[in-house]
């Protein structure tokens, strides 16, 4: 099994950051753009890689009370992965991205990993930055 993390601090609430990535018509906005969600019947999505050009059925679970979003391959059970948003006071989050590879064929290598982590954390706190400013303004 090989494992990733990685963190970022976001200028907002956790509520704000959490309804940014628990909405599945939004996840493109902020996932790696090579991932497309396609929403299923809750919590079953489809995932599109383009690496690969595969659809892979996945669970996709929002744990509002926890602040935590879920995921991992349906059936054959080689990828799991969470978010993880905390409140760390004056207005603003940490959010925790944690992947696991139970299959090595699944696992991309740990550069393009750590790339696509680093560059979606980035695109979401984007995001909730200008939510946040238009919100103010």
């Amino acid at each position: 099994m090989t494992e990733y993390e990685s963190s970022r601090t976001m200028p907002a609430a956790p509520e704000h950051i959490f309804d940014q990535v628990s909405d599945v018509d939004r996840l493109g906005s902020w996932l790696p753009e090579a991932l497309h969600v396609h929403a299923e019947d809750p919590p079953a999505v489809t995932v599109h890689e383009d690496r690969t050009d595969e659809d892979t059925g996945a669970l996709l679970r929002a744990r509002r009370d926890q602040m935590r979003l879920e995921w991992g391959t349906r059936d054959q059970g080689s990828y799991t992965g969470w978010l993880q948003v905390a409140g760390i006071g004056s207005g603003a989050s940490e959010v925790t991205v944690h992947l696991s590879f139970f299959d090595v064929s699944h696992d991309p290598g740990e550069n393009a990993v750590r790339d696509a982590l680093d560059t979606s954390l980035e695109r979401l706190e984007e995001q909730v930055r200008q939510r946040v400013e238009n919100a103010a303004g």
